[in-house]
């Protein structure tokens, strides 16, 4: 730590004179003319040299590196670029590759220069190279592990990347007890090193101190040696032994046209340059950096989310025993057999990902692979939940409808968009047929699309293929005024036994010969959507032969409304002005629950402010001046003060905006109940967990 901190400190003293006299501006063109003294034989070599070549090291950050564009970028970048301006001469940048550079890859090459050489004995007396003098000073520091300490006298491991052969040299004539070990890279180095496979590495302290913030490499230490001077120059090429005299002439001369124009640049100018590009290249952390760092976090995260899963399904397994008594035990048997492969499959490949994602931190595109899938086999795993939740909802009648003005077109086209991409893959032909004579009607919008993506969920699963799925739907007006709409999906898959069809809305019935060819699931789909048909005043029925398809009719009834004119499913962004002016106070007591939720909304462009429980979010906006904060997400079960406390408390202050800002209760409990005492409490409105951002910014848009 004490060494990280040294290093912190130098960079923190070249800012503090920097912005002393500077206040960090760009190093710019002032449209000055050179004061350069040049001789007769110099000013005819830039006459007559209207590019030069030069090579530079490309993985040195903040020094010199190949930037996203492939681009020379870092410090150096802004000092040639200074020298270029002074001397008149232009410069093309060229990346070397990453391995020891030969002197004849640089002469067959074309290079008139090669930057970032190491100003030393060894390579003031190099034959085929001539060097000019520093244009960068700075010191070399020692990286080891924890426990470990520099001494000359020790027999140690030292990981040299294959590039800093000048430095290899170095070593062993001043350590011939060290036993150097290359390796391809830098990143290379930090890694032999962190996994003990090398005891040091000895590297530029700008470069230790850019990737010794990455989290990985907490337990790494680094060392200030005396004598360890790291002085970078520029290098030319000339053509020795061949008797070619004027190549090394011009090369001569083209290190003087340097030197002069490297001591005619103050050291507030290279400070102005150095402090610029370490300021601009900082480490940025990834997802990878973010997972190691809290890697405690999520493991025992993953656990809770196990534990609730286990017990939730244990409480819904009860509940269903009860509820159901009368039930088959046939059926319920095979129901506890598949539900029991249902969730085991998925925490199993959840459990194998997590593993697989600690083995591989370092392999980006890998670990985003793993994410990739972990997502989608955590959002099987809450499906499933809700699935259960659903049914024991419906079972006791605590289910509610939400009613509120929906446009069934685009409902429709939501729907349609999700099957096509679905049905796609299997090269089924979807089709639908639409006659809506009142698309606008009050109804619940969630319900009537997870009924019909059921449905048409169904259709793939049991249809073969190259077989056709089709949604027809109709309306009609009823003798009481409602508006009855029928919707139809029709597949010509393998279709049902006549045995099955008797017992087909059975709670988490599942026809035998259909499990064994792969499409398996619960049974909970069709009694669910069925329930929710007859809670909307319709029903679900259907048709269906064997090896010739099925037909499911879905029917509810609705008043027909108007929308409001605020109703713009299109607004799935913020304006960017909205996003610059809404500062959003998250109230969550998880602690990484409340990095991810500013994580998400930092993305899309949100200033976020994180408060650990409901007494800590009042404190922070009693003490905010007025309109700091346009929205609050409220978590509701948190310690010292609930969300509903905390809002009932906000809507009390004499402030202008304490009834103005909009608080969105944030929970994970969706229970009726729960958002109804929202509400109550103060709360605009209601979003659930695991957070949506397209969701809420619908919702902060509204």
């Amino acid at each position: 730590m004490i060494q990280k901190l040294f290093l912190r400190l130098t960079a923190l003293t070249f800012v503090f004179i920097f912005l002393f006299y500077t206040g960090i501006p760009k190093v710019q063109a002032e449209n000055k003319q050179s004061t350069l003294s040049l001789t007769a034989e110099e000013k005819s070599y830039i006459s007559s040299h209207k590019s030069l070549k030069i090579g530079y090291v490309q993985d040195r950050i903040p020094v010199s590196f190949a930037d996203e564009n492939g681009e020379l970028a870092g410090i150096s970048r802004y000092i040639f670029d200074h020298v270029s301006e002074l001397c008149g001469l232009k410069f093309e940048y060229v990346s070397l590759p990453t391995e020891d550079v030969t002197y004849d890859y640089l002469l067959n090459g074309g290079f008139d220069l090669v930057s970032s050489v190491e100003y030393n004995k060894e390579n003031q007396k190099a034959k085929g190279i001539l060097i000019s003098n520093p244009y960068l000073s700075s010191r070399k520091v020692v990286v080891a592990r924890d426990g470990l300490d520099f001494r000359y006298d020790a027999n140690l491991s030292i990981a040299i990347s294959t590039g800093s052969q000048t430095l290899k040299k170095v070593l062993n004539a001043s350590y011939p007890n060290f036993k150097l070990v290359d390796y391809p890279s830098i990143t290379d180095c930090f890694d032999a090193v962190n996994a003990g496979k090398a005891d040091l590495m000895i590297q530029n302290q700008y470069v230790v101190e850019h990737w010794i913030s990455k989290p990985i490499y907490e337990k790494l230490k680094v060392i200030p040696v005396l004598g360890l001077d790291d002085q970078l120059c520029f290098s030319a090429v000339v053509a020795f032994g061949n008797g070619n005299g004027a190549s090394e002439k011009d090369g001569r001369t083209l290190i003087n046209i340097l030197n002069k124009a490297i001591a005619s640049m103050s050291e507030d100018e290279i400070g102005s340059c150095t402090i610029q590009a370490i300021m601009e290249n900082q480490y940025r952390f990834t997802l990878p950096d973010f997972l190691y760092r809290y890697r405690y976090a999520v493991i025992t995260l993953g656990i809770l989310i196990l534990v609730i899963l286990i017990l939730t399904i244990l409480f819904v397994r009860q509940h269903i025993h009860l509820a159901e008594s009368k039930a088959d035990a046939k059926v319920r048997s095979h129901f506890l057999s598949t539900m029991s492969h249902e969730i085991h499959t998925p925490l199993n490949g959840l459990i194998g990902l997590n593993y697989l994602m600690s083995q591989k931190l370092d392999d980006k595109e890998q670990l985003k692979d793993y994410l990739q899938q972990s997502t989608i086999t955590a959002n099987y795993l809450l499906s499933l939940v809700n699935d259960m939740l659903d049914m024991s909802r419906l079972q006791t009648q605590n289910m509610k409808l939400e009613l509120h003005p929906m446009d069934l077109e685009l409902v429709l086209n939501t729907v349609s968009s999700i099957a096509k991409n679905s049905m796609s893959d299997k090269k089924l032909k979807y089709s639908i047929n639409s006659n809506l004579t009142w698309p606008c009607i009050l109804g619940d919008e969630v319900r009537i699309q997870q009924v019909l993506l059921n449905l048409l969920d169904n259709a793939k699963k049991f249809t073969p293929k190259g077989g056709k799925v089709e949604l027809s739907i109709k309306q009609e007006m009823t003798n009481n005024g409602k508006i009855l709409t029928t919707a139809t999906v029709s597949d010509t898959g393998r279709g049902m036994s006549e045995e099955f069809q008797k017992r087909i809305f059975d709670t988490f019935a599942q026809e035998l010969d259909t499990v064994s060819k792969g499409n398996q699931g619960t049974g909970l789909g069709l009694p669910i959507s069925r329930r929710l048909a007859l809670l909307m005043g319709g029903d679900l029925t259907f048709v269906s032969q064997k090896e010739e398809g099925s037909s499911f009719t879905f029917t509810f009834t609705a008043q027909s409304t108007e929308l409001p004119k605020k109703y713009d499913d299109t607004a799935t962004q913020p304006a960017d002005e909205k996003k610059q002016h809404t500062r959003i106070l998250v109230a969550e007591d998880n602690e990484l629950n409340g990095e991810i939720i500013l994580e998400l909304l930092r993305s899309v462009g949100f200033d976020a402010e994180l408060a650990e429980n409901g007494k800590i979010a009042l404190k922070k906006f009693t003490e905010s001046e007025p309109g700091t904060f346009g929205i609050i997400l409220m978590d509701l079960l948190m310690p010292e003060m609930d969300g509903f406390e905390t809002a009932k408390a906000i809507r009390d202050l004499d402030r202008p905006d304490a009834k103005t800002v909009r608080i969105f209760a944030c929970t994970a409990n969706s229970l009726s109940e729960n958002k109804d005492k929202a509400l109550a409490s103060g709360m605009d409105d209601f979003i659930e967990k695991p957070l949506k951002i397209d969701k809420l910014l619908k919702m902060i848009n509204a």
